[in-house]
């Protein structure tokens, strides 16, 4: 960079809210939108360099395109915090593939015909029941929190209970059109374009784009091969990702973690504030353990060994269970149908994250912290990628 310390400061603001808003609309994010304007030219080189993605900057919108997956899937969420069905994947698709060319501004009544007209064409049956005008209107206000349409006469909301309503949209189809990735194009299903994005970037943008999208990328997570690397350039990894993002590399026998030291970089906090939250941390030792004593397969990793003491830190042996309390975060692409159905109880869902996840495994680096060690500073730097 130039030297400019105030230009760094901004770069780097403007590359966090990045990660955290691959869509960012003017309008939404006035002073951080100016700040990505500002530093366009910059940040598309770091994030084109450095990670294999690519940045979109317009008059009033941006787009970063991440190019390689995280490693953890990550559902959407609504506003509350609750992922996606899979039938509010569905009409969210649909919707997206119906008012992708227009018309500028709609009715609702129109929008649900062309809706249904989507779903004929690609042979969805559709109920048209209370649900499905559920599913519809969580699907559209997603739209609309993401900026991608405006309510100009009363509220989608009043849909759901009430099949005679209507209302006036607003349609912008320039970012609608910002949404698909690439990899779309060509890919068959899901797990083929899941495999096309795997493919891409080198190894060292995909193991430096998962320590930024992910809290921890452990051992076992690359080849032999590429960890040796990791490991040799450790020094120059930290540069870069405390220059880009202003995050520091903690490396353990186990893997490397990404810490935040402002706790920011994350949409989902850990330790974090709440009962239900507070109860998963209480239990997160007992819950670890229950999961050891459940593991006898012979490619699973031990867990760590017990101690006499339950207060004593415990960082002797590689942890066994890396899904911590705080769960995914925001899906690849708003066309995937892997919404959730499990309960909506957060209780439910911090415990049931801590206890039973096997693939999902990296939001806690140690279930207690190391001497000397930062661990319960470490907020997941995860992303909504689309």
């Amino acid at each position: 960079m130039s030297g400019d310390p105030h230009a760094e400061i901004e770069a780097r603001t403007a590359a966090r809210h990045l990660m955290l808003r691959p869509l960012t609309c003017g309008e939404h994010d006035p002073e951080i939108f100016r700040l990505i304007r500002r530093h366009s030219a910059l940040l598309d080189r770091w994030f084109t360099q450095r990670f294999g993605d690519r940045v979109h900057v317009d008059i009033d919108t941006a787009r970063l395109y991440k190019s390689i997956p995280p490693i953890s899937p990550r559902p959407l969420r609504t506003g509350t915090g609750r992922p996606l069905r899979p039938v509010e994947y569905v009409m969210l698709s649909l919707t997206l593939a119906a008012v992708a060319s227009g018309p500028d501004v709609i009715s609702l009544r129109d929008l649900v015909a062309a809706v249904r007209s989507a779903a004929a064409e690609a042979e969805i049956a559709l109920d048209n029941d209370a649900s499905e005008r559920r599913a519809l209107v969580t699907a559209l206000q997603w739209m609309i929190a993401q900026g991608l349409m405006a309510e100009l006469h009363d509220h989608v909301e009043r849909y759901g209970s009430d099949d005679e309503a209507d209302a006036v949209l607003r349609v912008r189809a320039d970012r609608i059109a910002l949404i698909a990735l690439s990899e779309i194009v060509d890919a068959t299903s899901a797990d083929d374009l899941l495999h096309q994005a795997s493919l891409r970037g080198t190894p060292r943008q995909q193991m430096r784009s998962a320590l930024a999208n992910d809290p921890v990328l452990y051992r076992d997570d690359v080849s032999v091969e590429n960890w040796v690397e990791l490991r040799r350039r450790l020094g120059d990894e930290s540069m870069i990702l405390d220059e880009m993002l202003g995050l520091g590399l903690e490396a353990r026998a186990e893997g490397v973690a990404a810490i935040d030291p402002a706790g920011t970089l994350t949409d989902r906090r850990f330790p974090s504030s709440g009962t239900e939250a507070h109860a998963a941390l209480l239990l997160i030792d007992e819950l670890v353990a229950g999961r050891t004593r459940q593991l006898d397969s012979p490619d699973q990793i031990d867990g760590p060994a017990e101690s006499d003491d339950p207060t004593e830190p415990d960082d002797r042996t590689e942890p066994d269970d890396r899904t911590g309390p705080d769960g995914v975060a925001e899906s690849d692409d708003p066309v995937e149908s892997g919404g959730s159905t499990e309960s909506d109880d957060p209780a439910d869902e911090w415990l049931t994250r801590a206890r039973d996840s096997r693939d999902s495994r990296r939001d806690l680096w140690f279930h207690t912290p190391a001497a000397g060690a930062a661990s319960w500073s470490i907020t997941p730097t995860v992303s909504q990628m689309w």
